[in-house]
């Protein structure tokens, strides 16, 4: 089984130059590419010197990191991919474990390692931890991390096991997953687009599993710093994806509660006097309306919607009023 590891590059040549050499270190019988999203600094340049043996794959833009690895995986021949941030350092023994699995289980369409911190190593990154699940509102969280609260590992989840949603900081995707899904929803531009990845793979049947004993440090916010355009993609990304993937009897009581929630929100923002937050979640909405009919040709497309899609009822509500801080304290609620 052939496994090619996918960078997606932007202007990163700074954090290819710090991370890179560890790939290629410890990634014995995989092949790896870089697939520029339009880079105007020197990385392409600084990659074929540096490292001659990488395949480089340069798109005329930047179409962002749904798009841009839609267009660069059509130029890639593997069994599995594994679609690796730049910001990723990876040690010995780290990918084996995947491989294997997906390997021995044909079901297992998509999958991630542990993710852990670069800067605090004994804790789990906020971008996937130990792999991801959702409420019924849609809201993510994961082993080892629930909303910001980052859980310290004593191993507490190292075991392998199926999960809702894997990190697109490190996700492996089997090609003919990838090919039968048609890849990321390239409208999602960024963030969120592997959760709806995993999600419309569930609906179709396929595996998201985590792998415990194989584990990389991510450095994490990298690629688009905390600000009103990440918080609008984030809002409005949401929403689509609850329209797409939800099912029929639930799909307007879930967007018109998540909607009220996101309205609680911008008001929280107004408060604060954080006004290009506030305009963010008004621009999130604004887009649920404009694109519905677009991303209702999407769901159509679907033919089956998992009533199994969540795992709490409300994160939040175990999260600040339960004060659940942990996954292990995080029931699971029967499905109605």
């Amino acid at each position: 089984m052939t496994t090619a590891i996918c960078i997606l590059n932007w202007n990163g040549q700074k954090l290819l130059e710090r991370f890179l050499p560890s790939v290629l270190a410890h990634s014995p019988k995989a092949s790896i590419y870089i697939i520029d999203n339009g880079s105007t600094d020197q990385s392409c340049s600084w990659v074929a010197t540096t490292y001659p043996d990488i395949h480089i794959i340069e798109l005329d833009q930047n179409y962002g990191y749904a798009g841009g690895y839609n267009l660069g995986l059509q130029q890639i021949e593997a069994d599995v991919y594994c679609l690796l941030n730049s910001d990723i350092r990876v040690e010995a023994g780290w990918l084996a474990p995947i491989q294997e699995s997906f390997a021995e289980n044909s079901m297992m369409g998509l999958a991630q390692p542990r993710i852990k911190q670069i800067e605090n190593p004994e804790f789990f990154e906020y971008a996937g931890a130990a792999g991801g699940f959702l409420d019924a509102l849609g809201y993510p969280y994961c082993r080892g991390r629930i909303l910001n609260h980052l859980e310290r590992d004593h191993g507490q989840y190292s075991d392998s096991r199926p999960v809702q949603w894997a990190s697109g900081a490190c996700l492996f995707v089997r090609k003919s997953c990838w090919e039968e899904l048609q890849g990321f929803d390239a409208d999602f531009f960024a963030h969120q687009e592997e959760i709806d990845l995993c999600w419309r793979a569930r609906n179709k049947g396929w595996e998201v599993w985590t792998i415990g004993n194989s584990e990389v440090f991510h450095l994490g916010g990298a690629t688009l710093p905390q600000s009103p355009q990440k918080w609008y993609l984030n809002f409005r990304n949401s929403l689509w994806m609850l329209q797409k993937n939800l099912p029929a009897h639930k799909l307007y009581s879930v967007l018109w509660q998540r909607m009220v929630l996101d309205g609680l929100a911008a008001v929280v923002f107004l408060c604060r006097l954080q006004f290009g937050n506030f305009f963010a979640v008004l621009k999130a909405h604004r887009d649920l309306y404009i694109y519905w009919s677009k991303n209702q040709k999407k769901r159509n497309a679907q033919d089956t919607y998992r009533e199994d899609y969540f795992h709490s009822k409300s994160i939040l509500w175990n999260f600040f009023v339960l004060k659940r801080s942990k996954f292990s304290d995080i029931p699971l609620d029967k499905r109605e």
